[in-house]
């Protein structure tokens, strides 16, 4: 019988080296296809000029096929929010004209949701969930202040652009925040906004038909900033009275 030879320790260490390296495949796929995304200028398809000429063929797609459509809708929405794509507003506004304020605002929600959390699983998968462990003391009074209040601090960044959307998602995942928390914080937090853009969306039906050049300028109005900086500064509340209590756990 052969005499079994031992492992030396590169052999011994092979496996835990190849598991280290695994947990980066989900990274580097996202990686590669919001490369190729951007290599091929897919942003630019998504456009208010392709809505112009496309208006009737996307209404009838909806017509005819009203589940699948939806369907698609949130597939795609959900891969330009994880590919980092510059284009969440208008998808927004494209759920509105196509499927209504309600349905519309519901899918983009869905679609941008699904996009995030596959940004949040891969970078706590990758990176791991420990930022600002054994780094400067702002950098952890921060990671401690953001784990006691990550609702209030995902819905804050989730009702107004302070932070983009996916380093949101990144900073939410390696600062520890629990899955449901996440969730629940980058849903409610997107109501909102996505109902208001979808309300924009749903009157380009008729600008198209009068000919006219849609555009941003009506986000802008203060009717739709007005309320969502009243919603930002009650989600601010919780960390305020905690400030004034004096807790020593509260980012400074």
């Amino acid at each position: 019988m052969a005499e079994e030879r031992p492992e030396t320790g590169d052999e011994a260490a092979d496996p835990r080296s190849k598991r280290r390296w695994r947990r980066y495949v989900p990274l580097a796929a996202l990686v590669a296809a919001s490369a190729l995304a951007f290599a091929f200028d897919l942003h630019h398809l998504l456009s208010f000029e392709t809505l112009q000429q496309h208006d009737r063929m996307l209404r009838d797609a909806v017509a005819d096929r009203p589940f699948w459509t939806a369907v698609g809708y949130t597939v795609v929405y959900a891969l330009v929010v994880a590919t980092a794509l510059p284009a969440a507003v208008l998808m927004t506004i494209t759920g509105g004209y196509l499927f209504g304020i309600w349905l519309g605002g519901s899918l983009a929600v869905t679609g941008a949701t699904l996009g995030a959390v596959g940004i949040f699983l891969v970078a706590g998968t990758s990176f791991g969930r420990r930022l600002g462990a054994g780094t400067s003391p702002r950098l952890e009074r921060l990671r401690k202040g953001f784990q006691k209040d990550a609702f209030s601090y995902l819905f804050i960044l989730r009702l107004l652009p302070i932070l983009p959307f996916l380093v949101a998602s990144v900073v939410a995942a390696l600062f520890g925040v629990s899955f449901r928390i996440f969730v629940l914080a980058t849903v409610l937090g997107m109501l909102p906004g996505s109902f208001v853009y979808a309300g924009v969306g749903n009157g380009l039906g008729a600008i198209i038909t009068r000919g006219e050049e849609p555009n941003l300028d009506i986000l802008l109005e203060p009717e739709i900033l007005g309320p969502l900086l009243g919603l930002a500064a009650l989600a601010l509340l919780p960390v305020v009275y905690r400030k004034l209590q004096g807790g020593r756990d509260v980012v400074k």
